[in-house]
């Protein structure tokens, strides 16, 4: 069976390009997807994400290798296993990445990646409920929602960081992309707004398309250096449909490099040691791993604000029963409304952590509710300086490959980590807390020193689940770089990468929603179709950002 394109994968990229590329009638599409449909109740409402967590039906649940620096603990990293991948699962968040996330992609050799080429990208792909303006999209099939925070924790999250001295902003994705503001999500109608509900279910009645679902992709095939089709597992079979025109991996920063490495492209001694005939040698596939790793301070709450209640037998079935009913309530947020993105020290030049604030305190490893009124507050570093890989078992397509982050490896994360619990501790004493911040759950007031905090960060840090960067692009004269400016591998034809793997680093926020982008703009490449014109809007950098923190 033969194809014009044959697309790896129906996550947050894949789904876009599926959608994109059919849009030509001429082109025969087919999407490749290794999990099951997104048909569950539980893909469908926003306060379900954690149970999705605990479930492999739609999550393939990895779990990385021992972590050095973290006691040996080997920590678990969800991805999507559905129709809209990761976004069928994930927390919902809509954050774009600061404007010099971007610029930092251009100045590394990702020619056409700057800020003011990726804005208009960025807008196309939104509706925002707030309305469009000069950085915000009002027609784009992604919807995205600005919430109506409605617990007074929020409230005094965001004035406790006017109080500190911290910017205010009335759009994190907007003009001023530092300081303490509501956090969008990609929620609608009080449904989750993945992308599959945004974009397969346009292409679901076009003849050009055709989505397999549960059909896992063993390996690429080549004729010379040309990518001629893949070899997927489907029903107990292994079948081969060709490709007219390319073969694109949008497997995921996990998926992308581990179908690379099993199709011979990768670091020629690694896929040797592991029996792989070698195609390509890219020493950098599945290299320059990133993660924002991710630290909790919890708090009991000393007023009964928290959802706590909710989360019981009785709450959750009368939430439930009105989500039901109304598509309101509890149910309908993922819980994260306000966030803060703060430089972590003077001389930094723009924000390099996250805070978020939920109303309910959960323990770290079951993620079951702390039986008592509390909340927490998430630091998560967003340019951690620490790089991982991810390597091949065997050679065995359905073996999961081996994942070693080295969380604060760099000892320069450690210290920035310990700054953030620090500035965590800061915000909480502010007088917008006093009537609603009782005692430090955890770590605990008593862990002061350096020492004390590294023991906790060791035993208890975490992933926020944003692994990118596995196939990143850059010039054909850096060593490192595995695809050029538009996706394409170097040193292969009709092959191409379009997810979050081509990341050079990590975008300052969470992934979905530049992952989304990449595939926005990378499918007008693959169209041939001219970018979009630039979008020179301005960005808000602090004037005394070298001399002060805030």
């Amino acid at each position: 069976m033969m194809f014009d394109y044959i697309i790896v994968g129906a996550g947050s990229a894949g789904s876009v390009l599926a959608e994109r590329l059919s849009s030509k009638t001429k082109n025969r599409v087919l999407l490749l997807e290794a999990g099951p449909d997104n048909k569950a109740l539980s893909l469908k409402i926003p306060a379900a994400m954690l149970a999705n967590l605990n479930s492999t039906k739609h999550n393939w649940r990895f779990f990385g290798e021992s972590e050095p620096e973290l006691n040996g603990r080997q920590l678990q990293h969800d991805r999507g296993k559905t129709l809209g991948g990761s976004s069928s699962i994930n927390g919902m968040i809509f954050i774009r990445g600061h404007a010099k996330d971007f610029e930092g992609w251009q100045h590394a050799g990702c020619e056409g990646w700057g800020y003011a080429n990726v804005l208009p990208y960025f807008k196309r792909l939104e509706t925002y409920s707030a309305g469009e303006d000069e950085y915000r999209g009002g027609s784009g099939p992604l919807q995205v929602h600005r919430p109506v925070p409605n617990n007074p924790l929020f409230y005094a999250f965001l004035k406790a960081g006017e109080q500190a001295g911290y910017p205010l902003t009335d759009d994190i994705n907007g003009y001023t992309q530092e300081g303490f503001g509501l956090l969008d999500s990609s929620i609608f109608r009080g449904e989750r707004w993945s992308t599959a509900r945004a974009y397969l279910e346009r292409v679901r009645t076009r003849s050009n398309v055709t989505v397999l679902t549960e059909a896992h992709v063993q390996k690429i095939n080549f004729e010379g250096g040309r990518a001629t089709g893949v070899t997927y597992h489907q029903s107990g079979q292994s079948k081969t449909v060709q490709a007219h025109k390319e073969v694109i991996l949008s497997a995921g920063a996990v998926g992308t490099p581990h179908i690379l490495m099993l199709s011979g492209i990768g670091p020629a001694t690694h896929l040797q040691e592991t029996g792989i005939d070698v195609i390509s040698n890219l020493p950098g596939v599945g290299q320059n791993l990133n993660d924002h790793p991710d630290f909790v301070v919890q708090y009991e709450c000393l007023k009964p604000v928290s959802i706590w209640p909710k989360t019981r037998l009785v709450g959750r079935t009368l939430a439930g029963i009105r989500w039901l009913l109304t598509r309101r309530g509890t149910c309908a947020s993922n819980q994260f409304d306000v966030v803060a993105c703060i430089r972590s020290a003077p001389g930094v030049e723009y924000p390099d952590l996250q805070l978020t604030i939920t109303p309910i305190a959960v323990d770290n490893q079951t993620w079951n509710p702390i039986p008592r009124h509390a909340f927490q507050i998430h630091v998560g570093l967003m340019r951690a300086y620490s790089r991982g890989r991810i390597e091949l078992r065997d050679s065995n397509p359905f073996s999961t490959p081996l994942i070693l982050v080295n969380y604060m490896k760099d000892p320069r994360d450690r210290e920035m980590m310990r700054k953030g619990i620090r500035l965590v501790r800061e915000l909480v004493e502010q007088p917008a807390f006093s009537e609603l911040c009782g005692k430090e759950i955890f770590p605990g007031a008593k862990a002061q020193s350096n020492v004390d905090l590294d023991s906790f960060i060791n035993s208890h840090c975490n992933t926020q689940w944003h692994l990118s960067c596995t196939a990143r692009m850059g010039t054909k004269e850096d060593k490192g770089a595995v695809v050029d400016s538009q996706g394409r591998v170097h040193g292969l034809q009709s092959l191409r990468v379009v997810d979050a793997s081509i990341m050079p680093c990590v975008t300052n926020g969470n992934t979905n929603c530049p992952t989304i982008m990449i595939a926005e703009k990378i499918s007008d490449a693959i169209l041939g179709i001219e970018p979009l014109p630039v979008n020179n809007a301005e960005v808000w950098q602090n004037p005394d950002y070298f001399t002060s923190q805030r």
